[in-house]
């Protein structure tokens, strides 16, 4: 049995890849019901400064048939207190490569004072998309 009832994650899932599955299956391992906010567009281009190469539907739409995910939603900020409201999950997954940074470190406190636990679950070493654009590039530049 999980060990809790409802799990969101939110993130990207730009050029999805074997960390982002990775990542929803260790979730999906600990939680009855998994919820994974897929990042529009729009917020991804607020806080990153560039359009995912993915549009956001398509992206939905990958996410949202990976086995482990229960349901899938457009997440168009980054407020989980907002999403915790609407979906009323007891705990957030995230990876590890996020642990002490300061945005995650204030999420596990505002949780934390709203009985959610936040769970930094392993990162899957040597792939991320960033790397992954930048080897497409360099073989596009390369040709």
């Amino acid at each position: 049995m999980a060990k809790y009832k409802i799990g969101y994650t939110q993130g990207v899932f730009d050029m999805f890849h074997v960390g982002h599955l990775n990542l929803l299956i260790n979730a999906k391992e600990q939680c009855d019901f998994l919820i994974v906010g897929v990042n529009s567009d729009a917020l991804v281009s607020s806080y990153k400064n560039r359009i995912p190469i993915i549009n956001e539907n398509d992206r939905m739409k990958i996410v949202g048939n990976i086995k482990c995910v229960d349901k899938v939603i457009l997440a168009d900020t980054l407020d989980k207190n907002r999403f915790l409201k609407e979906l009323g999950f007891d705990v957030i997954f995230i990876g590890n490569d996020w642990k002490g940074n300061e945005r995650w470190n204030k999420t596990v406190e505002e949780m934390k004072a709203s009985g959610v636990d936040v769970v930094f679950l392993p990162h899957t070493d040597g792939v991320n998309s960033a790397m992954l654009r930048d080897q497409v590039s360099d073989k596009i530049n390369d040709e």
